[in-house]
């Protein structure tokens, strides 16, 4: 589902407005009249007009436009100028986004500088110097090159930011309902060489446990499992066996956590533990909530749902044949590797940061912040009082790679992003190539640097109030957030005269 937005030549923009102009006259002059009427003659009139001009005008300034399409709609950006506010050249401009049916989200005017300059001072609102405008609107992705070719014909210097083609991205965290596109990897239902494949109570388990994901919806209490005894075995012999090597290869926060999970939220070896129990405790922990999922997610879904601090986290567990591997992520990789580091308030905040880069990013940037992830939050080591201890998620809930990591086998290179997020990874044996962190705060200090690299024509930030994302696309928008940033640095200074 994700959304990619591209730009329409201007002559096929118009040939599908016409086609879909002459589809609709018969219904329109019936249930529209006055001036509806009136305006649905306007636009075919102006497009009629217009069409040669914004093409040769579109093609001569080699402009691009900066939106994101939605349901076959284009979110512009224009710059213009005109030379009196008052009308009629004021009138007509703002005729042309009606004519269009364009939903104006933002406006802004003020004073033209360049035309205040060349007439020595002299401008202003209304006056010979005119006014800047910038408008955000809504329009249909047929409609832009005209729309555009006719602001042209009223206003002067009309500018467009240049194209940046991005994403649909979740704004709101009721929008991960849609991110919901699994990736078929490895399935039980479809490939022989699955543990569970010539298991048909397995596979029918699967997909009940499954059907609990895709029912749920953001915001409602995560339904139960009522584990078999044989689920349960399984669980104990990973959970014993993995236990006894943590004290030597898991770092001390992922350690610190485990007990806190084991005391307070139900981790044993005689009981798997249930997705809301774990989900308040990270919540009141680091913010992080889970959230159920039936299988691999594609990285561009699992990505965005981290900007939440939600995590996807499957129920079902491994098949019993093969309890000390998984090919694939189940309850058992989730709730060992990936909970106890997610209740550390500086791991966490790397998570999501990950999340964050990775909204309306390009498949590119995808891969290589899939990439990181992999050699980070799945396979990551860590310097800790001169010793090299696990972090990562696919480490921790694999009793033979944890061995491995730590051996002598394989390469190991200090973490950068850069480095790391080209590096080729195996997910089918044990990694060749393991990247070590100084500290948790130092790989989220490089990684801060190299997602600046990240071209969007944007940035974005989490509001924990709304739980909702930000788009910082205007410098208003960016001056109410450092507004906020200011009143956080107060209440510090004040504490810091409190106790001084």
């Amino acid at each position: 589902m994700p959304l990619s937005s591209s730009s329409t030549s201007s002559s096929k923009s118009l040939r599908r407005a016409a086609s879909e102009m002459e589809r609709s006259d018969s219904v329109t002059s019936q249930r529209l009249v006055g001036r509806r009427q009136s305006l649905i003659e306007d636009a075919r009139k102006e497009r009629e007009a217009a069409a040669a001009a914004a093409e040769a005008e579109a093609e001569a300034a080699g402009e691009q436009i900066v939106f994101e399409e939605d349901d076959g709609n284009a979110q512009l950006n224009i710059f213009f100028t005109l030379r009196s506010a008052k009308t009629p050249a004021l009138s007509r401009t703002l005729k042309v986004f009606e004519t269009f049916e364009a939903k104006i989200h933002h406006l802004e005017t003020r004073p033209c500088r360049k035309l205040k300059d060349s007439l020595g001072g002299l401008g202003g609102p209304g006056g010979p110097g005119g006014l800047e405008y910038f408008i955000r609107c809504e329009v249909h992705l047929s409609d832009v090159s005209t729309l555009i070719g006719s602001i042209k014909r009223n206003a002067e210097d009309v500018k467009t930011t240049k194209e940046v083609k991005f994403h649909w991205f979740p704004k709101k965290i009721a929008d991960l309902d849609k991110c919901h596109h699994l990736v078929t990897k490895f399935d039980p239902d479809l490939d022989q060489d699955h543990p569970g494949f010539t298991d048909p109570v397995y596979r029918q388990r699967r997909r009940m446990i499954g059907d609990i994901a895709f029912r749920y919806r953001q915001g409602e209490s995560i339904p139960r499992v009522e584990y078999t005894e044989e689920e349960t075995g399984t669980w104990r012999e990973v959970y014993t066996t993995l236990r006894d090597l943590y004290g030597t290869h898991a770092c001390s926060e992922y350690l610190e956590a485990f007990h806190l999970l084991e005391r307070h939220c139900g981790y044993s070896p005689d009981q798997i533990p249930q997705l809301e129990d774990v989900s308040r405790f990270l919540k009141e922990r680091t913010g992080f909530m889970m959230r159920p999922v039936a299988g691999l997610l594609s990285a561009r879904d699992f990505l965005a749902s981290l900007a939440f601090r939600v995590f996807q986290c499957t129920q079902y567990i491994r098949h019993a044949s093969s309890p000390m591997h998984s090919p694939e992520p189940d309850c058992v990789h989730e709730l060992l590797g990936h909970v106890p580091m997610l209740a550390d308030r500086t791991f966490a905040q790397f998570s999501q940061n990950l999340g964050l880069a990775s909204l309306g990013a390009s498949d590119e940037d995808i891969e290589k912040l899939s990439t990181l992830y992999w050699f980070t939050v799945e396979y990551g080591l860590c310097k800790q009082n001169g010793e090299v201890r696990a972090y990562g998620a696919g480490l921790l809930s694999s009793y033979g790679e944890l061995v491995h990591s730590l051996s002598d086998e394989p390469e190991t290179r200090a973490f950068d992003p850069e480095a790391a997020a080209m590096q080729p990874y195996q997910d089918q044996t044990y990694q060749p190539v393991y990247f070590i962190s100084e500290s948790f705060s130092d790989a989220k200090e490089k990684f801060r640097r190299y997602v600046a690299g990240i071209k969007r024509p944007f940035s974005v930030r989490f509001d924990p109030y709304t739980s909702s994302i930000e788009v910082l696309d205007s410098p208003l928008k960016i001056q109410g957030g450092l507004e906020g940033v200011k009143d956080d640095l107060k209440t510090l200074a004040d504490a810091l005269n409190v106790l001084s």
